[in-house]
């Protein structure tokens, strides 16, 4: 038998990132780019239509470091084979303090569509800790990756990759991400 499909084929993702001033005005905003929806997303799509009790959808979101060396090069684009971040410890935000809602057009709605958003706001105790550095493993607060995850079988695993040019997150400062997912 072959495959039909190329993995992760028609899934489509957005991403936006806003990053806010002490006094709360746009220091800059990247716009809209488009991020990669990884295999193990079309893998837990079937697990939900099978009705797996051992999956989950978004559990959080990852934010890593990535690698000092993006910085020079310019980061890697995110591929559907990516399995994890780059950066071994990243920094997950749990789902408490993210929001995840439906979409209609660029409405939020209460009823299930083929489409999601996930927000998240790093920024003066804004989730508390995350990312928590620096710390022995991250010298600075820079990031330049981040990924969503769920539960697949009772494993964590990635469903959605973007790497970026690096963002040096620095206490007064807040981070506004916003992320669309098609399906």
């Amino acid at each position: 038998m072959t495959e039909l499909e190329q993995a992760a084929t028609g899934l489509e993702g957005h991403f936006r990132d806003v990053l806010r001033g002490p006094d709360g005005r746009v220091v800059w905003d990247r716009g809209w780019k488009k991020n990669t929806i990884v295999g193990d997303c079309r893998v837990l799509l079937a697990s939900f239509m099978r009705g797996n009790p051992s999956t989950t959808g978004v559990i959080g979101l990852q934010v890593g470091a990535g690698l000092a060396a993006w910085d020079l090069s310019g980061p890697p684009a995110g591929t559907p084979g990516q399995t994890a971040l780059v950066d071994p410890f990243p920094a997950t935000v749990p789902p408490a303090n993210i929001q995840l809602d439906f979409l209609n057009g660029g409405a939020v709605v209460l009823t299930p569509t083929s489409r999601i958003q996930v927000r998240a706001t790093f920024g003066p105790s804004v989730p508390p800790g995350v990312p928590p550095w620096p710390d022995a493993n991250h010298p600075t607060a820079n990031l330049r990756e981040f990924g969503l995850v769920a539960t697949l079988g009772g494993t964590t695993v990635l469903i959605n990759y973007v790497t970026h040019p690096v963002i040096a997150l620095d206490p007064a400062s807040t981070l506004e991400r916003t992320i669309w997912l098609q399906f």
